[in-house]
């Protein structure tokens, strides 16, 4: 169970500890954000107690609804981005909002489906509609044919609650990920490399077959969670030396319990197929940054005359390695979830979201030893209070 803390009880807590310790220590601050339809509205409750510590994020990365919520954070000044994104999760969940939900978890998972099959059948406002006549009636070629639903209210969306004037002057960078449909490679776009426009993250959100394809520049693109649900590897991959503490918030766990029927074993499928491969990639770049401390103690005894050749030269470029923090911040399954969890977008299980977003981040943070730098020998370290907490 998560904590029933009271807001105001949150509140009085001083987590400025935290808040010093990572403008201290970390030159990158990163928020990575997975993929998950729905289950995206508990991200921002991890943004918005962030924002009330002042815990300041330098770098988004997102895959989908992720990458929604990352534009979002990214194209707005400090002072807005909750407001902005409060705002984005009302429009797109505003067509139901239970005025009365019963007791008990499977009656309230009726309520749920009941949602979810709304979603499938109208579409959620804002966001996407079903069209019509169906794809199955079209000729073959166009979007029409190869997507059930149509994203066109979602760029209007987009530009109502995110600055692109101000994404692109750079405060935040941003990464958002999508697959290359004639490749199938995965691509990033960068705000480092490129001016981000709506384009790009709907992009990264196209999920076949619902959505449909988005062309860029003569390319078309799906969604990136179709090769990774989570930016970690091109993150890790562009840390280039600098310290950094990255806040991972999943909305799919890895872990789980053994599915008891047919509709717990598809929900658990999801879980699997799209949870992120923390231990994977971290345990890939503890090697990395091994190998490059032992190349930088290799250098340090090479006699001088040596040090000017080219090889050596080559691979000082690479001797420093980076102290990296991966703080773990998972969605935990509620007794009501269910196989469709990720289109069930009622306005009350998005509250419920928003609030489980924001417990997580506070039991987290009252972990402020979890914040400091890794031990240099370490190099990475990763901390889930699912995992690790005691109270």
């Amino acid at each position: 169970m998560l904590d029933q803390t009271s807001p105001s009880s949150v509140e009085a807590e001083d987590f400025s500890a935290v808040r010093d310790t990572v403008r201290r220590a970390y030159e990158n601050v990163v928020l990575v954000l997975q993929g998950g339809g729905a289950l995206g509205s508990f991200q921002p409750g991890v943004v918005e107690r962030l924002d009330a510590v002042g815990v300041d994020v330098n770098w988004v990365a997102g895959i989908s609804i992720g990458a929604i919520n990352s534009a979002i954070i990214a194209g707005n000044p400090p002072g807005r981005r909750v407001e902005k994104l409060r705002g984005f999760w009302e429009k797109v969940t505003s067509r139901i909002a239970w005025p009365w939900l019963p007791p008990g978890e499977e009656m309230r998972a009726a309520f749920n489906q009941a949602s979810s099959l709304s979603a499938m059948v109208f579409g959620q406002p804002g966001f996407f509609e079903p069209r019509f006549p169906p794809p199955q009636w079209m000729p073959p070629g166009g979007p029409e044919a190869t997507s059930h639903y149509d994203t066109t209210p979602l760029k209007a969306t987009l530009e109502e609650f995110v600055d692109f004037d101000y994404l692109n002057r750079g405060a935040v960078r941003l990464s958002v990920g999508a697959v290359n449909l004639r490749s199938g490679n995965f691509t990033y776009f960068d705000s480092t490399e490129r001016r981000i426009r709506p384009e790009h993250i709907m992009a990264s959100g196209a999920l076949p077959t619902g959505f449909p394809a988005i062309e860029i520049e003569g390319e078309l693109y799906w969604d990136g969670g179709l090769v990774s649900n989570t930016p970690l590897a091109y993150v890790l991959g562009r840390i280039d030396g600098q310290n950094t503490l990255i806040l991972q918030v999943d909305l799919f766990s890895a872990s789980g319990d053994r599915p008891r029927t047919l509709t717990e074993a598809r929900e658990r499928q999801k879980d699997i197929q799209f949870s992120s491969r923390t231990r994977l990639n971290t345990d890939v770049f503890k090697r990395i940054q091994e190998m490059r401390r032992t190349v930088s103690k290799l250098l340090d005894q090479l006699p001088p005359e040596f040090r000017e050749l080219p090889e050596a030269k080559k691979l000082a470029d690479c001797r420093r390695a980076a102290l990296v923090n991966i703080v773990q911040l998972i969605y935990r399954r509620k007794p009501t979830d269910r196989d469709y969890k990720d289109y069930e977008f009622s306005r009350n299980t998005m509250l419920e979201n928003w609030q489980a977003g924001r417990d997580v981040i506070v039991r987290t943070m009252r972990r402020p030893d979890w914040f400091e730098l890794p031990d240099p020998e370490a190099g990475v370290v990763t901390h889930d209070v699912w995992r690790d907490a005691k109270d």
